[in-house]
């Protein structure tokens, strides 16, 4: 711990000094990310906002109130997690990030991913979610259409948990959308424990003798247990072989 915190109070000293591109021009502030640095889960946004360049604040403006309420949703509070930006500066009138300032500004991100080592990272947002998409050999659309339907799934790459969700600030241009969101960061509460089955789990048994990948754990066992069809089954008290796949299919080679 005492470790983890001198590389991130390194890591902010380079931040806050930073002159990588012409954002340091026009910032009032950069931020580095802030939060529990024993945290399982990650949220990467796209850029501070107004408010936190002004006071040099993780989601304290009015997508911050909101980030509260979602993630109440699933039963979490803003101190279990630890935040932090794609871009570390205010991009002005909120414009698209540029790819030279991403590039720039990546290093920062991947060095407080390398420190805090989240069990979940969670892009908040299309730019976020398409870096850390494509960083971790995941393949997205290039465009927006269809980003949406990317969000409250997870995803594994590279030993990496993903769980992409939309940014918080969407609700102020369509708050008709807030049940759907909702729903969407509710799914964190199931990411938050493994499956109560695991521990008697074939799925785990037959991973631990190395005959199984352990993708299936990943996703399933220790992720999204809400989408297994032996949990689903198990829950029923309905028979299933022990060769039943978290997806439904039956694996011959574990007979």
């Amino acid at each position: 711990m005492p470790d983890k915190l001198v590389r991130l109070d390194a890591i902010k000293t380079e931040i806050l000094s930073c002159g990588r591109c012409p954002l340091a021009l026009t910032r009032n502030r950069s931020l580095p990310g802030q939060g529990d640095p024993n945290a399982r889960i990650m949220l990467v946004a796209q850029a501070p906002g107004t408010t936190e360049d002004r006071q040099g604040s993780m989601f304290i403006g009015p997508s911050g109130r909101i980030l509260q309420e979602l993630l109440a949703a699933a039963e979490i509070k803003i101190d279990q997690v630890f935040m932090t930006n794609l871009i570390k500066c205010r991009l002005p009138s909120n414009r698209r990030p540029k790819t030279v300032e991403i590039q720039e500004c990546s290093y920062f991100l991947h060095t407080e991913i390398a420190i805090i080592r989240p069990e979940i990272i969670v892009p908040l947002g299309f730019y976020a979610t398409r870096h850390i998409m494509q960083t971790y050999g995941i393949a997205i659309p290039d465009r927006r259409n269809g980003f949406y339907d990317l969000c409250g799934t997870l995803y594994l790459g590279n030993a990496q948990k993903i769980f992409p969700l939309p940014h918080p600030s969407s609700l102020l241009h369509n708050p008709a959308g807030r049940e759907g969101m909702l729903k969407k960061y509710a799914g964190l509460k199931v990411l938050r424990s493994a499956c109560r089955w695991y521990n008697c789990c074939p799925i785990r048994y037959f991973t631990d003798q190395g005959r199984l990948d352990p993708r299936w754990v990943n996703l399933y066992c220790r992720g999204d247990w809400s989408a297994c069809s032996r949990y689903l089954l198990e829950e029923d008290g309905r028979p299933h072989p022990d060769n039943l796949l978290p997806d439904g299919q039956i694996d011959p080679s574990l007979e």
